[in-house]
């Protein structure tokens, strides 16, 4: 199995060798061999075979470009400790808080009840989760200043609907 960067590596080769033809077009097998590449990503499915149907080298390069983006490791951001962090770090961090307390409640919420195979569920109790570890207790504590989340103790925080 190919990882993502050997693909995005290999898409490259095949696009050096689609242009090299006088009409890109005809470079049928490359664009085959493209195809079959491109579904192996993340790219949307019909975006990629539009793309490798109307054959579009440039449109194929900006493919290519936008799978090396998705591949591309996220930088772990990491404040120093006793520094404010900016705005963008507490907005990708609560971005994260908030998606991660919607798919532990809908967990919660999923859990078919022991007795009655039959049950809907109930809502959910969850109220409070710990934030992920990809940002520093500066980051939550900030974002508690602000008064967009609230401590609960224990290193659990809850999201005060702002």
């Amino acid at each position: 199995m190919m990882t993502d960067s050997e693909i995005v590596a290999k898409l490259e080769e095949l696009l050096a060798a689609i242009k090299g033809y006088d009409d890109p077009r005809r470079a049928s097998a490359e664009w085959r061999q493209a195809f079959n590449h491109l579904k192996k990503t993340k790219l949307p499915a019909n975006h990629v075979a539009n793309v490798v149907a109307m054959r579009g080298v440039d449109r194929l390069a900006e493919l290519i470009t936008e799978l090396r983006e998705l591949t591309a490791p996220a930088p772990v951001v990491a404040t120093a400790p006793g520094e404010v962090p900016d705005e963008i770090t507490c907005k990708k961090a609560l971005r994260a808080f908030k998606k991660r307390l919607k798919l532990t409640r809908l967990d919660d919420e999923s859990q078919i009840d022991a007795r009655n195979p039959l049950s809907k569920g109930v809502d959910s109790g969850v109220a409070s989760i710990m934030p992920p570890s990809d940002w520093g207790p500066e980051v939550w504590q900030e974002l508690e200043r602000q008064g967009k989340l609230r401590h609960t103790g224990k290193g659990f925080y809850e999201s005060t609907g702002q």
